[in-house]
């Protein structure tokens, strides 16, 4: 039986105790000494799932082609490798074990980031008594993020049946009144999509109105509303269809737009998660230190490639943490000048550089200084169009598509790089970077 290192131990552990079953990562494409590879990756990998490696359930033919050069012989990772997904319906180990089986390599939960991962950070809500939209195994993935206290939508409605009213054939069919079991909300969670918008956009708009207390009736409020926490701000995605499906982007849309109608406010948000966010990048790239540093790669890891088909998401994050990550090294150039000049204490220096943003305080500073953007056809973008010779002639976007609180800027939507497909994409980075395909 091949020893498991102490990282993916601990990873066992938290896996048994919150899954309840013993699953085993003795092959995890991670876990191994110290590579003896001539060759240690100075970059890292995000990959993007739907439209990039598959559309729906079905792969993408180049994408097992790529992933085998991406493994040596023995299964581990010869770069780090983490799957960015704005996907926020299943478990990181049951998403996991879907890559593994359609990629042909083992994948560990480690190297997967759902659109929720983030919120592992939000410790502040943790105790409360948040309310969870979406589907899939809401209450388990809440619970898993560290959240003790979760009331679903389904879970809101039998307690209160007499406010799911637009479906007729689901009304009560006797009168009844709520059931008072329920403790008071005190922020909600938005994972992705749920099943029936007309009772998530109503149950959701009643708990902002009540302030949690859906035992009574809609109030004038003091604004800000309870906390609202969203991950997954797409718009649009790609499956099997000829064109992109509605996204979670859509249903906040419709929350948006029907909070601003009846109050007259803007819905405010604690928290954007997913793509397109910078902290969802800035997380991305902190699990990939992390792989970095289990294998015992000493090389820093300097450039981030991040491969989707969504310029509105994919390739607008990517370029917007880099350029997060330009003007942070650019200020810590300018304070390094400062010291050296003795126009500045160097005491003052690693307090300013490591506090940029509220989250470095819990990932730790980036070492990444770049995060360079790839564009596959196999997606959202022109699946059925040829490869423009030149990039910065492929993007003229006249529409934005991207979240009501991001402010659109065409230069964020132009990819450094456009291929066909996701190998070509792997083949196009390890040219880059001088680096031998396996």
């Amino acid at each position: 039986m091949k020893i498991l290192s102490p990282f993916c131990r601990a990873v066992n552990a938290i896996c048994n105790r919150q899954a309840g079953r013993r699953t085993l990562l003795s092959q995890c494409g991670m876990c191994g000494a110290a590579s003896d590879s001539k060759h240690q990756p100075g970059f890292g990998l995000l990959f993007d799932i739907d439209g990039v490696l598959v559309r729906g359930r079905t792969p993408i033919p180049a994408a097992k082609k790529a992933f085998q050069k991406l493994v040596n012989p023995q299964g581990q990772f010869v770069v780090p490798v983490v799957f960015v997904t704005n996907a926020g319906n299943v478990l990181r180990q049951t998403k996991a074990d879907q890559l593994s089986h359609i990629l042909g390599v083992p994948i560990s939960q480690d190297q997967v980031m759902m659109s929720h991962s983030p919120l592992r950070m939000f410790r502040k809500y943790h105790e409360k008594c948040v309310l969870v939209s979406g589907q899939g195994p809401v209450l388990d993935i809440a619970k898993n993020l560290g959240f003790v206290k979760v009331v679903s939508i389904d879970m809101l409605r039998e307690a209160f049946p007499l406010l799911d009213m637009v479906d007729h054939n689901r009304r009560p069919k006797l009168p009844s009144s709520a059931i008072a079991n329920l403790p008071k909300i005190e922020a909600v969670i938005l994972f992705g999509e749920p099943i029936r918008w007309e009772t998530n956009l109503q149950l959701i708009i009643d708990t902002l109105l009540t302030s949690g207390n859906l035992s009574t009736a809609h109030q004038n409020l003091k604004f800000p509303h309870l906390p609202l926490l969203a991950c997954n701000m797409d718009l649009m995605w790609m499956a099997e269809a000829h064109s992109p499906r509605f996204g979670h982007g859509t249903f906040l849309v419709c929350l948006e737009n029907i909070y601003k109608k009846i109050t007259g406010e803007d819905l405010k948000y604690e928290a954007l998660m997913g793509k397109p966010s910078e902290l969802t990048y800035h997380y991305a790239e902190y699990l990939i230190r992390e792989q970095a540093a289990e294998r015992g790669w000493r090389i820093p890891v300097r450039s981030l490639y991040a491969i989707g088909d969504n310029l509105m998401t994919d390739i607008y994050g990517a370029n917007l943490y880099n350029r997060y990550l330009e003007e942070r090294t650019a200020r810590k150039s300018k304070a390094v000048a400062k010291v050296a000049a003795g126009t500045r204490s160097s005491t003052a220096l690693p307090q300013e550089e490591d506090m940029d943003n509220v989250w470095e305080s819990e990932l730790a500073p980036p070492s990444a200084t770049s995060c360079k953007s790839i564009l596959v056809c196999t997606g959202v973008y022109n699946p059925r169009t040829e490869v423009p010779p030149d990039a910065s002639q492929a993007i003229k976007e006249t529409v934005f598509h991207g979240h009501r609180d991001f402010r659109f800027d065409p230069a964020l939507v132009e990819p450094g790089h456009i291929v066909q497909d996701v190998d070509a994409a792997v083949e196009l980075i390890f040219e880059r970077e001088k680096f031998p395909i396996q």
